[in-house]
C-alpha cells in the first residue's frame, strides 16, 4: 500500500490519503488526476483496470483503491 500512497502523493501532496474517503465524489481529484493515477497504478502494479472497475466507489479512498488492486490481481492470476 505504500507504493499506492506514493503514487497518490505525487499527484496531490496536500491530500491526507490515509483518511480521505471522497477522492472522486468530493472532487478532491479532478478527471486528469484520476487518469494519471490509473495509468500509474496499472504500470506500478502490472494490472489492467478494465471497464467493470471504473466506478467512483473504487477510487474514493486509498483503502478502496488498494482493495480494487488486490481484487484485480486475484482475477488476473
Amino acid at each position: 500500500m505504500d507504493e499506492l500512497i506514493a503514487i497518490l502523493q505525487d499527484i496531490d501532496p496536500d491530500v491526507d490519503y490515509e483518511t480521505e474517503e471522497n477522492l472522486v465524489d468530493g472532487k478532491v481529484l479532478d478527471s486528469l488526476s484520476i487518469l494519471q493515477m490509473i495509468g500509474e497504478i496499472c504500470d506500478t502494479f502490472d494490472i489492467t483496470i478494465g471497464p467493470k472497475w471504473m466506478r467512483n466507489e473504487n477510487f474514493n479512498s486509498a483503502r478502496k483503491i488498494w482493495a480494487m488492486i488486490q481484487a484485480i490481481r486475484q482475477e488476473e492470476e
